[in-house]
């Protein structure tokens, strides 16, 4: 047991320190270089032309455009999904009332039928206004196909 301890403990001691921007590390890796690359302090990689970062820039803010797009169809769905969950719900326990003789209803029954009647109708309009929503914002934010057909 101490053998293994002992032998865990030197191998460590030999591991060099791995840590962002260690001082051991900076030093080492800057005696390799010249004065010259010394005094040159950049963080661009020196390989691209400052054309090239521009293409590159625009594409990436098309690439941006295109996801920040997608999102947004993405979160109208999930609305949209969790309204007509909530709207089905609602009929369902609707049509469970509708099912009993209307003789047969209590007071509450009847009231708690209103009250479906009235919810399911706000959760109608609210999916109307929100597949509006999504119409207007496809129509404003025209996709790639859209955008390069020549008119």
């Amino acid at each position: 047991m101490e053998l293994k301890q002992s032998l865990s403990a030197h191998l460590e001691a030999e591991k060099p320190l791995r840590r962002y921007g260690a001082v051991e590390e900076t030093a080492w890796k800057a005696e390799g270089l010249g004065r010259n690359q010394l005094d040159i302090i950049s963080m661009a990689e020196t390989t691209m032309m400052p054309e090239e970062i521009e293409l590159e820039m625009a594409k990436i803010q098309r690439l941006r455009e295109v996801l920040v797009r997608r999102e947004s169809e993405l979160r109208f769905m999930m609305d949209d999904i969790q309204l007509c969950n909530d709207i089905m719900d609602l009929k369902q326990e609707l049509q469970n009332l509708v099912a009993i003789p209307e003789k047969e209803k209590t007071k509450l029954q009847k009231q708690r039928e209103d009250e479906l009647i009235q919810k399911i109708h706000k959760l109608v309009q609210k999916r109307d206004f929100l597949v509006d929503d999504a119409e207007v914002e496809r129509l404003r934010l025209p996709s790639r196909e859209e955008s390069r057909a020549p008119t």
